[in-house]
């Protein structure tokens, strides 16, 4: 010891210090590095094992902590209804993606993993979030600002809950309402559904100027990375029918069904999920031609391509029948993160076992690898990977109650009102001596926000969530002498004996999502009918059509005074009431050609033989009244 002076000493010590500073500095960890810089100096780090990791998503029912850190995995979703516990809080969804997190974080490399979940009109798993009506209702509004400031409270409600990722926006272009996934449609015309991306803005942000075409753009703490779907034609399949065939010349499939992936580009949405349906006989999970010489080098889209769920088992017939084809083929085909959702390893081994036979090439894994990672990093991730409680009160906040009622209203489209233009029934006193609400749908919060709302396929009755059911909200609205009597299908006797002023009938469509919605008969439920025939028949009614689509109305229109579309409208009832009681006016325009039989589909606006009940773009207007 004696030999080493105290200079000297001091001059060893800080060059220690000096190259443990250096050997902690790490590029990728930099946020003032350029973002190509820190991809670029993440990637040269990582094994392949890290790098398959972040192709794999799982469902995170399968995502303990142990299976986050020995395999890398890049990111979690939550499927249609799955839920860390019953009626969860915000607080215990931000504890589970905070476990997921830390566990990922723990790496030798520690690149946050990515949370998913389908937000597809609201944060719509979650127990009381806001539920907005579902897309077919906001293209009715026409209003895009309407939609932007959808996305931003949607943002703000899915990160309440700690989560940065969303499956949305549904951006087919739904050419059938026979298709169970209608309503996830905002249009049968590209032109609204173009309209309608700026929902994208709300969710992710508004683009900064002089952006680079293509490279995604999320906006920090407050906003989600979106997902335009699904790619491409999901929406124009063989009579409706879901993950079918969509049979179409290369220019139709531009003209009609491409339009809103090109603004969605534009507007930096962050990922593109690939659809289940196939493009004249080739699976789209599988078709390299479209997703990656058209989306990513022609369309120069710089995100990264998301499959569906368990959407690589099904490029075969039966799904799953030969997984390792379906990988070469899916991940081939140029898809970057795949939705497994349970059996990982299997996805793991079999991709592994393909790059290092050079069945994949490496290439192939680098690009979806840089592209996965680019989103984290535009996103923040690195620098803000936990989620925490500042946001709690932003779930099902009353100001976005009040933009969904809002939605609501501007959704509606009024069909018929009264026998002629001078004798409207619509908008309805609120001062009667006696009112009569009866249908299935009337008292029914489950029906009224239809399927993908707390789980997958929707539910019934009123103990889902909290909101308005209509019957609440007309109770809210008329005169305090007003006597409402409710009766969800009552006989023709009970009606004729009421001595009732009017009576409002709301009937549709249970509850459905994807496949289970497909239907060949597009009928209201029973009673619906019945129930219309009973009130209708003897007392001025309006009938409120709770429906995914257009349904068959044709036999019911010269029964019924007025006729009212309300679609799916979620959790604020309060804005059908505002509207039938005249408080606002009628201002929505048909989205959505209603057929007169189903014999007719498919039938969309500009057919040659276009014979409608309602054309397109149809919709009665009334005007405010200032009722005492």
């Amino acid at each position: 010891m004696g030999k080493f002076s105290i200079p000297k000493l001091g001059f060893l010590l800080l060059c220690c210090l000096a190259a443990l500073t250096e050997a902690t500095y790490v590029k990728y960890k930099d946020p003032k590095q350029p973002l190509g810089v820190r991809i670029k100096d993440l990637m040269r780090r990582m094994t392949l094992a890290e790098k398959i990791g972040q192709m794999t998503q799982i469902e995170r029912t399968v995502a303990t902590p142990d299976a986050m850190k020995n395999y890398f995995i890049g990111s979690v979703l939550s499927g249609g209804g799955s839920v860390p516990a019953q009626k969860a809080t915000p607080e215990t969804w931000i504890e589970m993606v905070n476990t997921m997190q830390k566990a990922s974080l723990s790496t030798r490399l520690g690149i946050p993993m990515i949370y998913g979940i389908d937000a597809v009109h609201g944060h719509n798993n979650v127990y009381k979030a806001t539920i907005f009506p579902h897309n077919i209702g906001l293209g009715v509004t026409r209003d895009p600002n309407l939609v932007k400031r959808i996305g931003e409270a949607t943002a703000l409600e899915v990160r309440a809950t700690g989560i940065p990722y969303v499956f949305a926006p549904c951006i087919a272009v739904c050419r059938d309402p026979r298709w169970g996934r209608c309503y996830e449609s905002y249009s049968e015309d590209h032109k609204i559904v173009q309209m309608m991306t700026e929902i994208i803005t709300g969710l992710q942000g508004g683009l900064p100027v002089h952006s680079k075409k293509g490279v995604p753009f999320v906006a920090g703490k407050n906003k989600v990375a979106a997902c335009a779907k699904h790619y491409v034609g999901d929406g124009g399949t063989t009579k409706g029918i879901n993950e079918n065939n969509t049979v179409v010349s290369w220019n139709g499939l531009l003209g009609i069904h491409m339009p809103a992936y090109f603004n969605s580009i534009a507007k930096g949405v962050a990922t593109i999920m690939t659809s289940y349906s196939s493009w004249n006989g080739k699976k789209m999970h599988a078709n390299h031609d479209l997703v990656t010489d058209f989306l990513k080098n022609k369309l120069k889209f710089r995100g990264f391509v998301i499959s569906d769920w368990q959407g690589l088992d099904r490029i075969t017939s039966p799904p799953h029948a030969n997984f390792s084809y379906s990988v070469e083929a899916g991940v081939g085909a140029g898809i970057d993160m795949v939705m497994v959702p349970y059996n990982f390893t299997e996805f793991i081994d079999d991709l592994t076992y393909q790059v290092k036979n050079n069945i994949i090439p490496m290439s192939r894994i680098d690009d979806a690898v840089k592209r996965i990672l680019r989103v984290k990093f535009v996103m923040g991730l690195f620098e803000n990977p936990m989620a925490d409680n500042s946001l709690v009160n932003q779930l099902g906040s009353q100001e976005h109650r009040e933009l969904a009622r809002e939605a609501v209203r501007k959704s509606l489209v009024l069909l018929k009102n009264g026998e002629s233009a001078d004798k409207p029934l619509l908008p309805l006193p609120k001062k009667a001596t006696k009112i009569l609400v009866a249908g299935t749908h009337a008292d029914n919060l489950g029906y009224q926000c239809g399927g993908w709302t707390i789980t997958w396929q929707g539910l019934g009755g009123n103990d889902l969530t909290t909101g308005t059911t209509i019957l609440q909200a007309v109770k809210n609205t008329v005169d305090s002498s007003t006597q409402v009597v409710y009766s969800e299908n009552p006989d023709a006797g009970f009606v004729k004996s009421g001595e009732f002023s009017y009576a409002i009938v709301v009937v549709g469509e249970p509850p459905y999502a994807e496949t289970y919605g497909d239907s060949l008969n597009l009928t209201i439920s029973e009673p619906g009918p019945m129930t219309i025939y009973n009130v209708c028949g003897s007392v001025k009614c309006v009938v409120v059509v709770i429906s995914g689509r257009p349904v068959v109305v044709q036999p019911f229109v010269s029964s019924v005074d007025a006729l009212v579309a309300a679609w799916l409208p979620g959790t604020e009832g309060q804005g059908v009431a505002d509207v039938l009681f005249g408080d606002y006016g009628f201002t929505g325009k048909l989205a959505r050609t209603w057929f007169k039989t189903v014999d007719q589909l498919p039938m969309n606006v500009g057919d040659p033989h276009y014979d409608p009940l309602f054309p397109f773009g149809f919709g009665l207007t009334t005007k405010p009244t200032h009722q005492n």
